[in-house]
């Protein structure tokens, strides 16, 4: 599924319906005490005073790279799904074609060991031996056209078909850097010990993975320094993810004939042909630049060195998913990137493959038993609370013109939303799944899901899609459709609960409600209007006080490390940051609405306003390794658990104000410093 045109974001969400297990019984205590370390004031360590021996109690199983109250709300859910997904393998009943059949023979495939073992790499073989007997740049650029077309892999570069950022009601071609492996283009161009490790286990993956086809040991090796090498070339040719978040910069519009000057090595008025983009007289590219080093690296290298590179596409997509040398030498290597103890169950893997896969059928199965048609009406209310707290706290700007706040409130009032899953399901039409074939099953939906998305072409946008499945424990901000989405999944505690009090689900589902309609406001995606278009629709006086304002909070966060000195960056992270700080004050101006928001009365030992605050931070409580405490330092978007918990607090007058923090203390910001944009 292509998800490159949405503000894909960690955030949290609920609402009633749920199965018992998956809520807390009345007499459960929502904040509570044994999980806190009350030894430490909270003005000078919020996150340990709010879940520090929680904290101490829940270290990273060894299964997790990282383990917080999202892994254990998602750690629910993959048992869910896997109970439906067990309970879907073993019906003799279902009828052929049905959703439960499709969904649990593609479950039982994957789960038919014995078979994968007996086939070792053969489903590979062919693909390895078409790419052997290649002998011309032409036939590189035609395999790789055939790579994507079958879903084996995408070598080079990106592509996708989705919304024209300044014609939003069409779909247009589009392409983006690509063509590496590691997470990161940083990987490739640092020399520090951390990246030579991580570039050394990547070098012996690939050779472990070339010697497992057969290939002698000694030209394994040279394979993964060609490899390597290329991709090197192609990271150098990338642009950082600071600077991928500007979608002014990225938005590159090129008649095909313009293109072709651009890159001569590559026709692509042919090449978008034979990836069924044809009749195409523009395409749009993120990063030019990117391609014109890719014209000289595929004239300059040779046919021999790409044929490698080609090869190397399709086993590391494949590796996973063969026999358990294949499996195991992919988890040694995914060890030096994350730290991860042991390997993922089998049942665990092939439920989420599911999920990845055919996760509208999936979700049509699990929205059933997990979400309930009540529980998405009471979802509507506190999004429709959160948007009337969200127009106040623009209204009572005292930094934005009325002119520029007339397009925000008319922006915020154009947000469409959507809770739960799909009203129109996808149905997977042609899509064939077999009982007997899972390496075969996965090949086809991955070949479905790209033809899916190539006849999006010539379509009208279709604002019924969704960019997850039901069952995902996540949520997002779509700038071009102008929408927030939260799916089934999320929709549990610790972010909402029936039986909670308002502090408890306004401090966990409204700051996350508050955090995707701030997405829609945050440094990108106030770039884009009402209508999804990418145009300015502020003054210029506005925008540069807005301007100043986020690069202050850049600043706060450049200055929280990790590992004792990795620092977090404020400039990779700023849309979340942003998002989290006017999310938790839009919930917070949504609770002062309620009738516990109005009151003193205390539950547990604590405050109304003390409760709303700790609820946000045991969302954001927990545990992480430090190879994937590193690794997220450059490729996610999100700051760390403990700065999230924090970050937006600290410019929060109620907060100090709640838990009496006062000058001394280490969190404490004069009044003046305090940040203040949503």
């Amino acid at each position: 599924m292509n998800k490159a045109f949405l503000n894909l974001i960690l955030s949290g969400m609920l609402v009633c319906g749920l199965k018992a297990s998956a809520q807390q019984s009345p007499a459960t205590k929502f904040i509570d005490q044994a999980n806190m370390d009350l030894s430490v004031k909270p003005g000078d360590n919020f996150y340990q005073y709010a879940s520090g021996t929680w904290i101490k109690k829940n270290p990273v199983p060894a299964k997790e790279t990282r383990w917080g109250s999202f892994n254990v709300l998602r750690d629910f859910n993959i048992n869910a799904v896997k109970t439906i997904l067990t309970e879907a393998a073993t019906n003799k009943n279902a009828p052929e074609g049905s959703v439960e059949r499709r969904v649990g023979d593609f479950y039982a495939a994957g789960m038919d060991s014995l078979t994968v073992e007996k086939l070792g790499f053969t489903p590979i073989k062919t693909d390895l031996q078409r790419i052997a007997e290649i002998n011309s740049l032409n036939g590189i650029l035609d395999e790789a056209a055939y790579m994507r077309i079958q879903g084996l892999a995408s070598p080079f570069f990106g592509f996708y078909v989705g919304q024209d950022r300044k014609n939003v009601n069409k779909n247009v071609p589009q392409l983006s850097q690509g063509g590496t492996s590691l997470p990161d283009r940083d990987y490739y161009l640092k020399s520090d010990p951390r990246s030579l490790k991580i570039q050394s286990a990547f070098k012996t993956y690939i050779t472990t993975l070339f010697t497992l086809t057969g290939t002698p040991a000694a030209e394994a090796k040279k394979n993964a320094e060609t490899i390597f090498s290329f991709e090197k070339a192609l990271a150098s040719a990338q642009m950082s993810r600071v600077e991928m978040r500007d979608p002014h910069k990225t938005y590159n519009k090129f008649t095909i004939a313009n293109f072709n000057r651009l890159t001569p090595a590559v026709n692509w008025t042919d090449m978008l042909a034979k990836i069924k983009a044809p009749g195409q007289d523009t395409v749009l590219v993120s990063v030019p630049t990117f391609f014109s080093s890719l014209n000289g690296l595929l004239t300059s290298t040779s046919v021999k060195d790409l044929k490698t590179y080609l090869q190397w596409n399709i086993l590391k997509n494949s590796a996973p998913y063969l026999s358990s040398p294949f499996v195991k030498a992919n988890f040694v290597y995914s060890q030096a990137l994350s730290g991860q103890k042991v390997q993922t169950p089998r049942w665990q893997r092939m439920s989420s493959l599911t999920d990845n896969n055919i996760g509208e059928l999936l979700g049509q199965l699990y929205v059933k038993t997990y979400f309930k048609p009540e529980a998405k009406a009471r979802m509507q209310v506190l999004v429709q609370n959160l948007r009337k707290a969200y127009a106040i706290r623009i209204n009572n700007l005292d930094w934005m013109s009325d002119a520029t706040k007339k397009k925000a409130l008319a922006k915020l009032n154009a947000f469409n939303t959507k809770i739960g899953y799909p009203d129109k399901w996808k149905s997977y039409e042609g899509l064939q799944i077999s009982r007997s074939s899972f390496f075969q099953n996965l090949r086809n939906a991955d070949k479905w899901s790209y033809n899916e998305m190539v006849s999006q072409l010539g379509k009208p946008v279709d604002r019924t899609r969704w960019g997850m499945t039901p069952p995902t424990v996540n949520a997002y901000y779509s700038p071009v459709m102008n929408e927030i989405v939260f799916p089934a999944g999320i929709l549990q505690f610790p972010f909402f609960d029936p039986n909670a009090d308002d502090a408890v689900n306004y401090g966990g589902i409204g700051a996350v409600i508050g955090h995707e309609m701030s997405h829609g406001f945050d440094d990108s995606g106030s770039q884009y209007d009402k209508d999804g278009t990418l145009r300015n629709w502020w003054t210029e006086e506005d925008l540069a006080k807005f301007k100043a304002k986020t690069k202050a909070l850049g600043e706060q966060f450049d200055a929280y490390t990790v590992l004792d000195t990795i620092h977090v960056n404020g400039k990779l992270t700023m849309g979340e940051n942003i998002g989290d700080l006017g999310g938790l004050n839009a919930a917070y101006e949504a609770f002062k609405m309620t009738k516990q928001g109005q009151s003193n009365e205390k539950i547990d030992g604590f405050s109304p306003d003390q409760r709303f605050f700790l609820s946000w931070a045991q969302v954001w409580r927990g545990n992480i390794l430090p190879e994937t405490a590193a690794q997220f330092i450059l490729t996610d978007p999100h700051s760390p658990g403990e700065y999230r918990t924090i970050g937006a607090p600290v410019n929060m007058d109620a907060w100090y104000k709640a838990f009496d923090v006062k000058p001394g203390d280490k969190l404490y910001k004069k009044p003046e410093d305090r940040i203040r944009i949503w």
